[in-house]
């Protein structure tokens, strides 16, 4: 039996999915926790086999902490289970370790389907997308080809971008300089070949709407 710890902060997601495991039958919850400084405690001290993430946990440092969380477990399985839409991030959690990411407004069955599939040691991503980027892999021009060219820290920017953030608020959300926030935006309308900021957020937009590119 499978041991899963789930990192959330929303006590209903937590009852949630510890409820929907326990009706599995497969695997045991061993723990739920809601704060990024108690996730390598509880890593190190307990046998864990499914980690089931939500990014936005106080005190994590969003989608690169999966990259430190398999470096130093590298056993765990980490499914990111988000508010954030699948498009914004899940290839690059992929990217940085994750075995697969499922958005918060998924179905019962498809989250199920997903743990599954991990636990498995299979990848598991949503379909459309899955199909989107293959398809649009095909050109250089593709705007889900060239997402897949940026960085985790850049999609983070992108992100906040789209929800109209500001330089000083993106720099204060992720603890970087506005400076940097400028580089960033610099590095996005090169990569995403975008004319403007405003582009920059259509793009964005694009990506979360799930809408045709």
């Amino acid at each position: 039996m499978d041991k899963v710890l789930i990192a959330d902060h929303h006590p209903i997601t937590r009852k949630g999915i510890t409820s929907i495991l326990n009706n599995e039958g497969n695997y045991e919850v061993i723990g739920t926790i809601s704060d990024g400084n108690d996730l390598l405690k509880v890593l190190t001290k307990t046998e864990v086999d499914i980690l089931i993430l939500e990014i936005d946990i106080p005190n994590l440092n969003s989608i690169t902490a999966i990259k430190a969380i398999k470096r130093e477990f590298p056993h765990v399985k980490i499914l990111v289970l988000s508010c954030h839409p699948e498009e914004m991030y899940a290839l690059s959690a992929i990217k940085y370790g994750a075995a697969g990411y499922v958005s918060k407004t998924a179905s019962i069955q498809r989250v199920i389907d997903a743990i599954n599939q991990i636990q498995r040691g299979g990848i598991y991503l949503n379909e459309s997308l899955s199909k989107r980027l293959i398809s649009d892999g095909n050109t250089t021009q593709g705007l889900a080809y060239k997402y897949m060219k940026l960085s985790s820290r850049e999609i983070e920017v992108l992100n906040l971008l789209s929800n109209g953030k500001r330089n000083k608020e993106i720099a204060a959300n992720l603890n970087i300089n506005e400076k940097t926030v400028s580089t960033y935006k610099m590095r996005l309308l090169k990569k995403l070949e975008a004319q403007n900021v405003a582009e920059l957020i259509k793009h964005a937009r694009l990506l979360q709407n799930n809408t045709s590119i």
